[in-house]
């Protein structure tokens, strides 16, 4: 076998934790060094990982990797993106990529520039539901595509799994739509192609520092297929994730990111068997895709200028860019 990856994992927050764990259950990664500036996210890395170094700055976690992971919240993650690159190194980055367009720009053009290997942790990007989805198209077997319909609710934003990440629940980075609503139009993009935003309108609460509580918005690929959102926490109510690929003769939808339900006019059914541990089955299935992109072959995960255009639908979404 060929020698192990050695990654540095930079952000220990509960994105950074689950991918560690994932990390030390791959025969592809060997994690090196880790590193936050929260001595509490140390610490728990710590008790889940004792074997692998807290570096003590994050150019120092940097030294040691040949691939860096940036789980770090979205405005750091630039610059340590391009300290990684520059010394040669691969960059593995969460979403969004980030959160001012013309410095996502500048990002992507300087990591073309520099020849490394670079992704984007879009986690339906190497799942069988996307997989399934885009064969079923290609086929003809969902007929002309008439639209994509995006809903996302939740009784609480942040979730209670995510509180520790208390940056989320803040206008400056954080929300629903960057986190979530983001990996519902990449997975749409990859169906139905780039879109453009055309009508957006998202609610705000009266104290200017929280993030968006409603949105509401229209988009189109280049030929007039639309994509429709709405996004909205509050209420009494269970989680609900879904995204919904309609063609004339079949649709699909995703529930809870993975569960692949299919109709042709009559109730949705489930088509695809849940894994026994759906985060588990997720997460290995992106690194076997971040093997294949460190080793330069073809891969499944989202390149850093499918996420920029991402990032450019969801920014103007949020500050009502349309046109």
């Amino acid at each position: 076998m060929t020698s192990k990856h050695k990654i540095a994992v930079i952000g220990l927050g509960i994105m950074g934790r689950r991918l560690l764990t994932s990390l030390q259950a791959h025969e592809a990664f060997e994690p090196v060094a880790l590193w936050d500036p929260s001595e509490d996210a140390c610490n728990k890395a710590r008790s889940e990982a004792p074997e692998v170094p807290i570096s003590a700055s994050a150019e120092e976690a940097i030294a040691a990797g040949d691939v860096i992971y940036l789980a770090c919240p979205p405005v750091p993650r630039k610059s340590y993106a391009l300290t990684a690159a520059a010394a040669g190194k691969a960059v593995f980055l969460e979403k969004p990529l980030g959160i001012d367009i013309v410095e996502s720009r500048d990002l992507v053009l300087r990591l073309e520039q520099a020849m490394v290997p670079a992704a984007v942790n879009f986690t339906q990007a190497a799942g069988r539901a996307l997989s399934e989805v885009q064969r079923a198209s290609k086929a003809g077997e969902m007929g002309e595509l008439k639209g994509v319909d995006i809903v996302v609710t939740y009784p609480a934003w942040p979730r209670a799994w995510q509180v520790d990440a208390d940056w989320l629940r803040f206008r400056a980075e954080g929300g629903f739509t960057r986190e979530v609503i983001s990996h519902f139009l990449f997975f749409s993009e990859r169906v139905i192609g780039p879109t453009t935003l055309v009508a957006a309108q998202p609610s705000y609460p009266a104290d200017a520092e929280l993030c968006e509580t409603h949105v509401l918005a229209r988009l189109e690929n280049a030929h007039g297929v639309p994509v429709t959102i709405l996004g909205s926490v509050g209420g009494a109510q269970p989680d609900r994730q879904e995204v919904t690929i309609k063609g004339a003769l079949r649709s699909y939808r995703i529930s809870e990111f993975y569960q692949l339900w299919s109709s042709e006019g009559e109730t949705f059914a489930e088509v695809l068997q849940r894994p026994a541990d759906p985060r588990r089955d997720s997460l290995q299935r992106q690194l076997n895709e971040l093997d294949n992109c460190l080793r330069r072959e073809p891969h499944l995960l989202a390149t850093p200028q499918e996420a920029l255009s991402v990032q450019e639908k969801i920014e103007g979404i949020l500050f009502d860019k349309t046109g």
